[in-house]
């Protein structure tokens, strides 16, 4: 068995699976701490019983991503020991920070908003929801200060064949960071937006609790719009960035084989021969690659056989003569195209739903609101296509530049010991989904009004003795 190939599946599903949690964690907190902001603001008890009801859910979310996120980062040391010796010493700081500064301050306001409902001020009470939205936050931050320096490797010395840390200033004004970190940002907003637009609109559809579900609908949708609005800004910067820093990775995400023309086009759909190192069709937009790249009409791409051959005159000497430089095409070229497909979508979605709700059709728009069910999956998809290209465009780098995959892997692991671990992380994984989908459709289904036991017809409100 090809412990390499497997040490890197697993590493790919348990983070793919992760990070279905990060982003709706960080977006759907947000936008609960926005809706108990308009209930202290605006004194209108709906804002509260919307602030308990998402906080529902996001409790959930959130609990499920912390034993996820324990099980992704047990493989550093079960199958990425090598790694971990090499830049434990970097890499690993920006974590330990993660975990004693930002969970544990999460964590800390949590517990203060579940049960500081009738014991602290609505102020004091306001300010611990926010807290914790900026701890998950600072959380993506430094998780992504550790991936932005496998991406872009600064603030290192090597020193007894280890990569050892000299700045940590460098390490947190990475511009790889500064790319990265905005683009993950907005599609948390996005995925919290669209996962709450999911659920009111199904909720409008039976006619349930219509002022509670509609009020929730158009925060989503505002938020929805900027997230998926700064979600394309800051990847278009991003990508751009890439062009500088990772142009191999760039060159595969668009399918160049060979040095492009000045000024180049723009592959909008490509079919890819791998093995033969063309492309057997293409449907190109004249002048649109050079200006995505450098904002201007004019300007050219290598291509990736061009970029083999400067890799291997730079880096044979240091990892081995003969290594391919070049990434899976296939998957780095699709992938992007169903990120950016994605995150279109849900910038049209969100102005077709404000448009409707500005001329007061939302409620009534069923076609509409039935889109909106299947378009919950749309920025999680966009989020996973996106990571999928991050990573195996960087391939065969761990660490670009200094390691590759294959030297990070742990030497005495078989590949058996890494099918086994999968098998076994796959089957926790999917008990986790069971019993999170099963708590997330009981509380969709007991509503803000009856998660209590009490018909919506009570004139009592059934939050008021009781904690989140």
């Amino acid at each position: 068995m090809d412990q390499v190939f497997l040490a890197r599946l697993q590493f790919g599903v348990t983070t793919v699976y992760h990070f279905f949690f990060v982003p709706l964690t960080i977006g759907l907190v947000f936008m609960v701490a926005l809706m108990e902001t308009l209930y202290v603001t605006k004194k209108n008890e709906t804002y509260k019983k919307m602030a308990k009801f998402w906080g529902h859910l996001f409790l959930i979310n959130f609990a499920v991503g912390v034993v996820t996120g324990i099980i992704q980062e047990f493989q550093f040391g079960m199958n990425w020991s090598d790694y971990s010796r090499f830049v434990g010493d970097v890499f690993g700081a920006p974590l330990a920070i993660e975990a004693l500064l930002a969970f544990f301050m999460e964590s800390t306001f949590i517990g203060l908003w579940i049960f500081g409902w009738d014991r602290l001020s609505k102020k004091m009470h306001l300010a611990c929801i926010w807290l914790v939205s900026i701890g998950t936050i600072l959380s993506g931050f430094w998780i992504l200060t550790a991936n932005a320096f496998m991406q872009v490797p600064v603030g290192y010395a090597i020193k007894n064949g280890r990569a050892e840390m000299n700045d940590f200033f460098a390490l947190i004004t990475n511009g790889q960071l500064w790319v990265e970190f905005p683009h993950v940002l907005a599609g948390a907003l996005c995925t919290g937006a669209f996962f709450t637009a999911g659920i009111s609109a199904y909720n409008l559809l039976k006619k349930r609790n219509i002022e509670f579900y509609k009020k929730s609908m158009n925060i989503a949708l505002i938020i929805g719009l900027i997230g998926s609005i700064g979600t394309a800004l800051t990847g278009h910067s991003q990508a751009q960035y890439l062009v500088k820093t990772q142009p191999m990775k760039m060159a595969a995400a668009e399918g160049i084989w060979q040095d492009t023309a000045d000024p180049a086009p723009w592959s909008a759909l490509a079919i890819i021969d791998s093995a033969k190192k063309e492309n057997k069709f293409e449907l190109n937009i004249p002048y649109a690659l050079s200006f995505l790249s450098y904002s201007k009409f004019e300007g050219s791409l290598k291509g990736m056989e061009t970029l083999q051959k400067e890799y291997a005159a730079k880096y044979d000497d240091k990892v081995g003569k003969g290594t391919n430089y070049i990434p899976p095409v296939k998957t780095t070229y699709w992938s992007f195209r169903l990120m950016i497909g994605f995150g279109v979508g849900m910038i049209l979605l969100s102005m077709i739903g404000l448009y409707l709700w500005k001329k007061g059709r939302l409620e009534n728009s069923k076609l509409f609101l039935k889109f909106l069910l299947p378009a919950i999956s749309f920025p999680f998809l966009a989020n996973t296509f996106g990571w999928i290209m991050t990573e195996v465009g960087r391939q065969p780098w761990s660490v670009f530049g200094l390691m590759t995959t294959a030297n990070a892997v742990s030497p005495n692991v078989s590949g058996g010991s890494v099918l086994f671990s999968i098998i076994l992380y796959v089957l926790i994984f999917t008990v986790l989904a069971i019993v999170m989908v099963y708590l997330m459709i009981r509380e969709i289904k007991k509503g803000p009004a009856d998660q209590l036991g009490i018909t919506p017809n009570k004139t009592i409100d059934p939050f008021d003795k009781v904690g989140a």
